[in-house]
């Protein structure tokens, strides 16, 4: 498990140290650096699986993320040449990575490893970061589709679904009928163990009644989902709304993976409800509380209020929960993030909460309460 991660040199930040627990929330108003910190891993992730990180430097654009080039990445405040990541894992291995940044290829997208600043102890390549235990789901995900794509590749070999989600209805297809990893995550309604029986069951949370079939054409390697609830006619995905669509590939994720796994998730709560999004925060901490370790990047104080919710009635133990809150501050001409982690107790209470932080409706209320101008 990740357990300290520093940025050094690496867009909003000079040098700043992020602690992970068992679900870390990342939470902040736009542009202060929270896809910054998801976006590290990812380069360490992608670059390791193009067989670069290791000996050759880091790939700023691939399949995960797309940094853009050299002078996109480099900190503005920087006071040296270089850009790094450490990642101490919990069982104290280390892997310190150095990239040089030169003034000249700043708009080259790939960075030369500085071997002379570089140690990677043998057990962090090994980790869930570079193994097949990962899921990563970024904030914009497949939409309602007519039809989705297949691919033997990420998910039979790869045990994959995409970082959009696009393969999820295949992953569906494939192990659908296979028990869940985790007894602990079961919906208790559900009529089996199997994944696309418990997916239903948690899906149920989000919009009462659902129900999955899936139809698959391996000729032209297309595959589609359709909706009903209840006793009602299928419904075409495209009918259905954005909801099911976002929500159904962190449901699989998580109901699908193993003790060890890692799990991304950006933006949970999109174009869910309130309770969805409460659900979806409780979902993610029964995970972590079963040895998934999640790092969710969130806007809803409800996913939060979800999480609270599970650490009050000891799903997840308070120390098992790691928040930070980001924010912009401004010194003289220069701007720069400013990292707070606030605490939650053992019965969800949040120790201090820092302007900006999912304070909103308190503000809103106050001004509400003001006797209205004439």
């Amino acid at each position: 498990m990740i357990h300290l991660l520093r940025l050094i040199n690496f867009k909003a930040f000079e040098n700043q140290v992020f602690e992970f627990k068992s679900l870390t929330l990342l939470s902040g108003l736009n542009s202060t650096g929270k896809s910054s910190v998801m976006q590290s891993l990812l380069l360490l992730r992608q670059s390791y699986q193009q067989e670069l990180l290791q000996e050759i430097g880091l790939a700023l654009n691939g399949d995960l993320v797309g940094i853009g080039n050299a002078q996109d990445a480099f900190c503005e405040s920087a006071k040296e040449d270089c850009i790094g990541f450490d990642l101490t894992r919990e069982d104290k291995s280390k892997g310190i990575w150095r990239f040089k940044y030169e003034l000249e290829k700043k708009e080259t997208d790939f960075l030369d490893l500085d071997f002379t600043s570089t140690k990677v102890d043998d057990a962090v390549y090994l980790s869930n970061l570079f193994r097949k235990k990962f899921h990563y789901l970024q904030a914009e995900r497949i939409g309602p589709r007519l039809v989705n794509e297949m691919s033997d590749y990420k998910v039979r070999r790869l045990r994959q679904l995409g970082i959009k989600g696009e393969y999820t209805a295949h992953f569906l297809n494939i192990y659908g009928r296979q028990s869940i990893p985790i007894n602990y995550l079961k919906y208790p309604r559900a009529k089996s163990m199997d994944l696309i029986d418990q997916v239903e069951g948690w899906m149920r949370e989000v919009s009462p009644g659902t129900r999955i079939t899936i139809n698959s054409n391996t000729d032209i390697d297309l595959i589609n989902l359709q909706y009903s609830y209840g006793d009602s006619n299928t419904y075409r995905a495209t009918n259905v709304g954005f909801g099911i669509s976002y929500t159904l590939p962190i449901i699989v994720a998580i109901l699908s993976s193993e003790p060890g796994t890692l799990i991304l998730v950006e933006n949970p709560e999109a174009h869910l409800h309130p309770k969805g999004q409460a659900k979806m925060g409780e979902l993610l901490a029964l995970a972590a509380s079963c040895g998934i370790q999640v790092v969710i990047e969130t806007h809803s104080d409800h996913v939060l209020n979800g999480i609270r919710l599970a650490v009050h009635d000891a799903k997840l133990a308070p120390e098992d929960v790691r928040l930070h809150y980001l924010q912009r501050r401004q010194q003289r001409e220069l701007t720069f993030t400013e990292v707070v982690s606030p605490q939650i107790d053992r019965n969800g209470r949040i120790d201090k909460w820092p302007d900006g932080f999912f304070d909103e409706w308190d503000k809103s209320l106050d001004a509400l309460l003001e006797p209205a101008g004439e």
